[in-house]
């Protein structure tokens, strides 16, 4: 593959700027927004607190989403069905795309080309060819691209990583990601084909995947049960959690994988698993990854007066990571986390009878028992966008680092869909070993034309 032709235009036509507008410090920075769904409009609401900031433009296949985003953006607004309008305004700076993920290598990719800066959602891509095409063109294209990643601007995050890489808990040898949610409580059943809304474009919609009737189960907040427009449970939670891991544990790419799971329960239409349980290697430590949409409750266990990023019963922890030291263990979610020394007495297992008690731990002075509570970290992560389109600087979640925290998540997926063990190279971006034809195959995916604007 020659990464260095992988962009072609479209037969609507997407041409690069001849000039570039150069902002200065207190330059407004127009961005457009593609995709103007809930999680966009979200997004876009905290983007535009920070200093001197305008959306010029919204687009988005849905008629009834893009006007409503058109009308909070305020007048002036430009309102666009086709995302590669936006790409044409000189005046517009940088693409928040939030679409499905089926559309943000494309989008990202395109936008880079007409020489803006781009704030993509998580995951990255749907598959990981894909996010390194998208690298690429930031490289090529010389873009700020910002992965929707919001662990990456936490200050708590970059405190544990601290903590971890000096050793202060000891030596971690496992680490455990987990995301829960009961999707039982509110079962569907399998929707029928329908007729398209009024006001969509459904062809459009459907875009680089395959060409199916609408349904609304792949439709708006229930796209990501099918692999055609998503990796599930986790690339949508587990992103984040995954790439968290890579960035405490100062880790880029595990050297294998492997998965069980399925669809167990849910038997409402969706293609992608109810449960899954992932196990990465690393160099020098193991991690699991536990996706449940059987179960809420998680790993369990409160602090009083403690804050859980989406916890709603009384004791349940629905998301998070811990880290098992030799010394502690600390516990990390988006809103907080918490440390757990461990105790000097020893287990009843392996003591001798009338061993004298060991000696008292000495651990570093960072480890006691804490918890703390922080500021939900989005709003930081848009801000750290709008001033690296400014300045130039290197954003915190960075194409690179975002394409490897997807890429995690996906190679879940791959070891789950194949049934195998698979050993990852990560300077090559390929499966290494004995019969991974199979497991190769999905590191990429064909476009249906006329929707094939970039070239794997």
């Amino acid at each position: 593959m020659n990464r260095r032709n992988f962009v072609r235009a479209s037969s609507a036509g997407v041409t690069a700027l001849s000039a570039k507008r150069v902002l200065g410090a207190n330059d407004r920075v127009n961005i457009a927004l593609v995709g103007c769904g809930g999680r966009g409009r979200y997004v876009a609401g905290l983007m535009r607190q920070a200093p001197n900031v305008a959306y010029a433009a919204v687009a988005d296949v849905y008629r009834a989403n893009g006007e409503q985003a058109r009308e909070w953006a305020g007048q002036g607004a430009k309102f666009f069905s086709d995302f590669r309008k936006v790409l044409e305004l000189k005046d517009v700076d940088a693409v928040h795309i939030a679409t499905p993920d089926h559309w943000h290598a494309a989008i990202s990719v395109l936008a880079c080309k007409a020489e803006k800066d781009v704030y993509v959602e998580k995951p990255t891509s749907l598959v990981i060819r894909e996010g390194r095409v998208m690298v690429d063109a930031a490289r090529r294209y010389k873009r700020i691209v910002q992965v929707g990643t919001q662990h990456r601007s936490a200050p708590h995050f970059q405190k544990i990583a601290e903590i971890i890489q000096r050793g202060d808990i000891g030596q971690v040898k496992f680490v455990k990601v987990w995301n829960y949610a009961n999707h039982t409580l509110y079962p569907m059943p399998k929707p029928a084909n329908a007729e398209v809304p009024e006001g969509l474009d459904w062809d459009m919609y459907l875009g680089p995947s395959p060409k199916v009737s609408f349904n609304p189960k792949r439709f708006l907040g229930s796209y990501r049960y099918f692999w055609d427009y998503s990796g599930g449970y986790i690339t949508d939670f587990g992103n984040h959690r995954l790439d968290t891991m890579q960035q405490i544990m100062n880790v880029s790419a595990p050297k294998t994988v492997s998965a069980s799971g399925g669809l167990y329960v849910m038997q409402d239409g969706r293609e992608t698993p109810d449960f899954m349980t992932v196990t990465y290697e690393y160099d020098g430590f193991i991690a699991t990854y536990e996706g449940s949409n059987l179960n809420g409750h998680g790993m369990g266990g409160r602090t009083p007066g403690h804050k859980y990023y989406n916890a709603r019963g009384e004791s349940d922890q629905p998301n998070g990571i811990a880290f098992y030291g030799t010394d502690a263990t600390i516990y990390a979610e988006r809103i907080g986390w918490e440390m757990f020394p461990e105790p000097d007495t020893p287990p009843m297992s392996g003591r001798r009878a009338g061993a004298a008690p060991p000696p008292a731990r000495k651990r570093a002075p960072s480890v006691k028992r804490v918890w703390e509570n922080n500021e939900e970290p989005t709003k930081l992560h848009t801000f750290n966008f709008v001033e690296c389109v400014r300045s130039r600087k290197t954003p915190a979640a960075d194409i690179e680092v975002g394409h490897r925290g997807t890429s995690v998540a996906l190679l879940g997926n791959i070891a789950l869909r194949t049934g195998k063990k698979l050993h990852w190279d990560a300077k090559k971006e390929e499966f290494v070993g004995a019969g991974v034809s199979d497991a190769a195959a999905m590191l990429s995916r064909s476009y249906r034309k006329p929707w094939d604007l970039i070239k794997l």
